[in-house]
């Protein structure tokens, strides 16, 4: 049987493959799986197609990749909701991220920056907690929408930090930006493309990287933990899926080929202009961390209360 595993993973690929990733076209996931599959593409000679197939937080194209057949044809481009969030937001989901889909490489590792809008006098985690504890519930912060990870970043951090605040949840990240932006929301955990040209110009002010390590993107900002006083680890990410039973072989196949490409000096550099790391780890690296993830991200939401809207 294993023999039989080796010979059908060399000779993969031998026609097309789709990578469906669940969100419209534009966005990081979109992005990152145009990449991948331009990368397969040269790298084998057979066409990588890219499928849009958008909705239910991501749950729609996953499910999609989780019934799909085992056999390394059919990829999902997914982001931390629908692998890590969606499992304790959505106990009735139509796939199991762990049970139904097998993780082949992490694609992208996108620390969120907190921002805050520069009418506040807070240059630091710490200062602005001061100013929270004054005024409990008074400071709101944005999130691109319930369950989101800006919105359990922004749970987390009340805890850790021992504050409150009020969550203000938008349909997308775009106008949680805009209304931080325009001093309606006090702060808000956002990716690092969206905030950094307002950040420079100087329209935010950007107080703390979100993640236990710093980012190439804003090399002198320090992280949550280091400027708060506490620890605090939580990020978003994206990275390629296959269907649960497809051969190991092949997913080590694909998971070399793009680990290679993304990991080259210029994808690295390139990619680092957008606030993404990437890293080389195997498939089974990759599992693991998929499985520390979901737990950490059920953790969070057990303990912040977070319900689905």
């Amino acid at each position: 049987m294993l023999l039989g595993g080796e010979v059908s993973a060399q000779a993969y690929p031998t026609r097309p493959i789709r990578i469906v990733t669940p969100y419209n076209p534009g966005g990081t996931s979109d992005i990152m799986a145009r990449i991948v599959a331009q990368k397969l593409t040269e790298a084998w000679g057979q066409q990588v197609v890219v499928e849009n197939r958008a909705g239910a937080s991501g749950m729609i194209g996953a499910d999609v990749v989780a019934k799909a057949a085992p056999d390394g044809y059919t990829l999902l481009a997914a982001y931390v909701t629908e692998i890590a969030i969606v499992p304790s937001l959505y106990p009735k989901a139509p796939y199991d991220p762990l049970r139904d889909l097998a993780p082949v490489a992490l694609t992208a590792l996108t620390p969120m920056i907190l921002v805050v809008t520069p009418s506040i006098p807070a240059k630091s985690v710490k200062e602005f907690a001061t100013l929270a504890k004054a005024k409990p519930g008074q400071y709101a912060y944005a999130s691109a929408g319930s369950g989101s990870p800006a919105h359990l970043a922004g749970e987390l951090l009340q805890r850790a930090a021992g504050i409150q605040l009020t969550h203000v949840p938008y349909k997308g990240g775009g106008q949680a930006l805009t209304d931080t932006l325009a001093g309606h929301t006090a702060l808000f955990f956002s990716s690092m493309p969206s905030a950094m040209p307002h950040i420079k110009a100087g329209r935010l002010r950007g107080v703390a990287i979100s993640t236990a390590q710093h980012s190439s993107a804003a090399p002198d900002v320090p992280t949550v933990a280091e400027s708060g006083g506490f620890e605090f680890d939580i990020g978003a990410w994206n990275g390629l899926f296959a269907p649960a039973g497809t051969p190991k072989a092949i997913v080590d196949k694909i998971n070399a080929e793009v680990t290679r490409s993304l990991t080259s000096p210029d994808m690295k550099s390139k990619l680092a202009t957008e606030g993404a790391d990437t890293s080389s780890w195997s498939a089974d690296q990759f599992r693991t961390f998929v499985y520390s993830e979901v737990a950490k991200f059920a953790r969070i939401i057990k303990e912040a209360g977070v319900k689905a809207e």
